[in-house]
Formats: C-alpha cells, sequence, structure tokens
C-alpha cells in the first residue's frame, strides 16, 4: 500500500502545480486582453481581475504541495491535510473529482493508517 501513498502525494503535487499553471496562462490571458483592447474600463479591471485569480488560485494550490511533500515523509498531518483537500477536490469535476476519490480511498485503508501512526517513512 505504500505505493498508493506515493501516488496520492505525486496526485497532490501534480495537480496542484497544474492549477498553478492555468492561474499563470488567465494571468497572461487577461493581462494580454487588457493590453490590446481599447476600453480604458477593462485596461484596468482586467488586471485586477488576473491578479486576484491568481492569489486565489495559489493560495488554494499551495496546500496541496505541502500535503503531498508530507505525504512523502508519511506525516499524520500530512494525511489528515489530504484528506480535507481531497474532499475539497470533489466539488472539481471530472478531474478533481477523482483525484479526490482516490486520494480519500487510499488514505483511510486501515494498512495505510498504520503507516502513518507508526512513522514508517521510507
Amino acid at each position: 500500500m505504500d505505493r498508493h501513498i506515493n501516488i496520492v502525494a505525486a496526485l497532490q503535487i501534480g495537480y496542484s502545480i497544474l492549477g498553478i499553471i492555468i492561474g499563470a496562462v488567465f494571468f497572461i490571458l487577461f493581462h494580454f486582453i487588457g493590453n490590446i483592447v481599447d476600453e480604458e474600463e477593462a485596461k484596468i479591471v482586467l488586471p485586477i481581475i488576473a491578479n486576484v485569480l491568481v492569489t486565489i488560485i495559489s493560495v488554494l494550490s499551495i496546500p496541496g504541495i505541502i500535503a503531498g511533500i508530507g505525504l512523502f515523509k508519511r506525516k499524520e498531518w500530512a494525511r489528515i491535510l489530504t484528506l480535507i483537500l481531497s474532499t475539497l477536490h470533489l466539488l472539481s469535476f471530472p478531474l478533481g473529482t477523482a483525484v479526490g476519490v482516490y486520494s480519500i480511498w487510499a488514505l483511510v485503508q486501515p494498512e495505510n493508517v498504520e503507516a502513518f501512526k507508526s512513522g514508517n517513512n521510507l
């Protein structure tokens, strides 16, 4: 079952990095559109929206990276954080739902719970 924990850790990190990449794409896109439109309001509002959006996405993605690193080190707090994040991922259909369901399934298996309680580091 160590393999499942490692897969969940990699999924958490990968899903979070994907979120940051998507945030960066929106950031660049909104700034680009803001520079090419002729509307003065759009030139002001679009960069603000881009900044807020990338900030929100980054704040939501960073805990997933931290949780993934903690899972690789078999920290109990990382298992709990991942379960919380996975519950939130269920709302992000379809990719987030798949990551969330698999993560929850893998982390509630009795042998995996014991691996975290005993501090079974790799």
